[in-house]
């Protein structure tokens, strides 16, 4: 019986993995509704879009070659916090820019002193 309660609990933990890779975002669609509230008219729709891709891929690269040395709760927390509330999808986009400044921010929080 303790025995079978513990594979119980040891298959219960292997469903909460993680993934070796950040989660998949759509850059375009996000830059679009993000460019459409950020327009800068002296630079044009065109020029905003493409800073607004450019940043995107950056962050995502760098996720992607940084992604297993963070720690495994900021990924999850951000992550969660990044994609957001489902019902806001076409508002506001999951962004790769967001997800790595909230993981930025939790590496630097834990760095900082505790008083």
């Amino acid at each position: 019986m303790l025995v079978q309660f513990s594979m119980i609990a040891l298959t219960s933990q292997l469903g909460i993995a993680v993934a070796d890779q950040p989660p998949k975002f759509d850059i375009a669609r996000g830059c679009k509704v993000d460019s459409a509230s950020a327009f800068d008219p002296k630079a044009g729709m065109d020029a905003t879009m493409k800073r607004c891709m450019d940043d995107e891929q950056h962050a995502k690269d760098k996720l992607e070659t940084q992604w297993l040395g963070f720690a495994n709760a900021d990924r999850v927390t951000c992550t969660s916090e990044a994609i957001g509330n489902k019902a806001d999808a076409d508002v506001t986009p999951p962004s790769y820019v967001d997800l790595l400044t909230c993981i930025e921010d939790q590496q630097l929080q834990r760095k900082l002193p505790k008083n």
